[in-house]
């Protein structure tokens, strides 16, 4: 269960940060603030994020394997 925890704060704080960059990277794309389809960023930042995590179950780095004992 310890390990578990470790690893939802380490996917979640990496989703966050996706989702962060994304939201960035979706609004730079307009040429003037007020032209910004806040719709889209929400949608692509969310849908950002959901991979993030599904990607994050194939491993993190951050959190170290335990040895399964037998």
């Amino acid at each position: 269960m310890k390990n578990f925890k470790v690893w939802i704060k380490a996917a979640g704080i990496r989703a966050i940060k996706t989702v962060a960059q994304t939201a960035i990277a979706t609004i730079g794309t307009s040429a003037v603030f007020s032209a910004v389809d806040w719709r889209m960023v929400a949608s692509a930042s969310l849908l950002a994020g959901v991979l993030s995590l599904l990607t994050s179950v194939a491993g993190l780095p951050e959190v170290k394997e335990e040895p399964v004992i037998e």
